[in-house]
């Protein structure tokens, strides 16, 4: 955020970009959400193969779902959640399949890293069914598409880190999009030197547009790209694009069979395991 306030030369988009950097200095000083808007709470757990959870899985999912409902008074988070129908909202953030909670395990090891994601619901997300023959160019196309669309309107909040889920079934590129946006550490790079390529290049197109900091004219629509992949039927190349806005709520922490708790910036989720491509 630093270095796209620095390098920032529309004059409008620099000061929002410092007024940004402002807001977050005084949420960290004092232990406050930077923006109204605190999403809608969600859980990745990543389980080590032998890890051992007293009163089992339903017990953690129940005492994640209390934390959720207890943290939205006591921060306080804003209460999000409501019925898609009735409107109907519980004040706690907790409802039906909510907060969602995501799984991943490990071989070996016999610990429970929690992460949780506060992402906003409504904007900076996209899905396209791309095909073969629309090729890379296909796919750099649905990402300006979809980063002008929001980032005129400044509804992403930008600048963002996007996620680019290529690959799998549709609900496999937009979970996988949005792991990418949330889960990985800004500046690194997906291991395949091609993939890695790409998301340079789509992080350098996202600021050639014109459009900067919540809609702005200026130079700084994306803070990173993150690209993850998965295999896909021979017959098409979906897509799943997230955007996560720029105060990036996310924390992680491990928990260890004795009980101490690691609290780690990384919440490590893009494991070798996790993209495995072998039988094994």
């Amino acid at each position: 955020m630093r270095r796209a306030r620095d390098r920032e030369q529309n004059k409008l988009a620099r000061f929002v970009l410092t007024e940004m950097l402002g807001n977050w200095d005084i949420a960290t000083a004092e232990r406050r959400p930077m923006c109204a808007d605190t999403g809608l709470p969600r859980y990745y757990v990543r389980a080590g193969n032998e890890a051992q959870v007293e009163g089992g899985f339903v017990a953690l999912e129940r005492a994640l779902r209390r934390a959720t409902a207890e943290a939205t008074a006591a921060i306080p988070l804003r209460p999000n959640r409501v019925h898609p129908l009735t409107r109907a909202d519980h004040d706690n953030n907790v409802g039906i399949h909510a907060p969602e909670i995501t799984y991943a395990f490990e071989p070996g090891g016999d610990f429970i890293d929690l992460t949780t994601v506060h992402k906003g619901g409504l904007f900076g997300s996209d899905y396209r069914m791309l095909f073969p023959a629309d090729g890379i160019g296909g796919l750099k196309r649905f990402f300006l598409d979809t980063l002008i669309e929001h980032g005129r309107r400044g509804l992403s909040c930008q600048p963002a880190i996007v996620g680019v889920g290529i690959g799998g079934s549709k609900d496999t590129c937009v979970r996988l999009g949005k792991e990418a946006a949330c889960l990985r550490m800004v500046g690194t790079r997906n291991p395949d030197p091609a993939i890695a390529a790409l998301e340079d290049e789509l992080t350098a197109l996202g600021n050639h547009v014109g459009i900067g900091a919540m809609g702005f004219a200026g130079t700084s629509l994306v803070v990173a790209t993150h690209v993850e992949v998965a295999a896909t039927h021979t017959g098409g190349m979906p897509v799943g694009i997230h955007q996560f806005c720029l105060s990036s709520p996310r924390a992680t922490a491990r928990i260890h069979p004795d009980g101490r708790v690691e609290y780690r910036a990384d919440p490590g989720w893009f494991t070798d395991y996790y993209r495995r491509e072998t039988i094994e």
